[in-house]
């Protein structure tokens, strides 16, 4: 009965231990930080803060942010759904490899990445007669923005589906086939119900890494102010000319889009525990 007691009384110390060092660090790391955030956003009044936020320049990259985001998440959600469906359901030579490649940009510097675009599509590259001849720009313009984006945030959407097609097997694919449905009736009432949740969480964070993206970005994109700058790369010019209000208002854009993200990932999670 002691020994009972004093395992219980250590578990209950551990267990509440651990909460506090848990509750420490996201105080520390995350709740001070966008507290600082927010009282800096609103440091000159709210006044400052509507023109900071409605700023030319800031609408730009604002519009310039949210197209990059978009293409980049339809393309990678399509690619995801490809390379998904082509790891979990077929066998071929060079799946283990697609798959280990599949994970490249989440072992490589987002900085890295920036200078592979800039040395494929760059000055003194092997493609800058075609591009030329073509009147194409690719860096320091949007396109190189969005390819970026794109190379950044790819593995996203295929990451999280993998493991559902996996778990679902090719039982009901193939019967589905022998009575003869097309395959695109086979993913979109077999294969799609089974993987949405986790598509749709994807998806979400896909959108979410691409609105965020600075390393890759700041490389290709030439930091022309209109242009080709994005919300993070903004902030970055407005905090570098000693604007803070200005800046940290604007991060406070990306701040609201985080919880937004956050509340959105939450819901989805709970309806994919429920099984809806």
């Amino acid at each position: 009965m002691k020994k009972t007691s004093m395992h219980i009384s250590e578990s209950k110390f551990i267990k509440y231990g651990l909460i506090s060092i848990s509750v420490l660090f996201l105080v520390l790391m995350l709740i001070i930080p966008l507290i600082s955030i927010i009282s800096e956003a609103l440091a000159k009044g709210f006044n400052a803060y509507v023109k900071a936020v409605s700023d030319g320049y800031t609408l730009k990259a604002m519009n310039l942010t949210l197209i990059a985001t978009l293409i980049a998440t339809i393309m990678n959600t399509i690619f995801g759904i490809c390379v998904a469906w082509a790891i979990t359901k077929f066998q071929f030579r060079g799946k283990n490899l697609l798959g280990t490649l599949i994970d490249l940009p989440f072992a490589i510097s987002p900085v890295i990445a920036g200078l592979i675009f800039v040395l494929t599509f760059g000055k003194g590259s092997l493609l800058e007669n075609i591009l030329v001849e073509n009147n194409m720009k690719i860096v320091f313009a949007v396109p190189g923005i969005i390819l970026a984006t794109i190379f950044v945030t790819f593995p996203f959407v295929a990451r999280e589906i993998i493991p559902l097609m996996n778990a679902q097997g090719t039982d009901e694919e193939e019967a589905a086939a022998m009575m003869g449905a097309s395959g695109f009736n086979i993913f979109r009432k077999i294969t799609l119900p089974n993987i949405k949740w986790g598509l749709i969480y994807g998806v979400i964070l896909c959108a979410a890494r691409a609105m965020g993206e600075f390393g890759a970005v700041s490389v290709v994109s030439g930091h022309i102010r209109g242009k080709t700058n994005t919300l993070p790369l903004h902030i970055e010019i407005l905090y570098n000319e000693y604007q803070f209000s200005a800046a940290f208002a604007v991060a406070s854009i990306l701040v609201i889009i985080a919880v937004i993200v956050l509340v959105l990932r939450n819901i989805v999670e709970w309806k994919s525990k429920k099984g809806v």
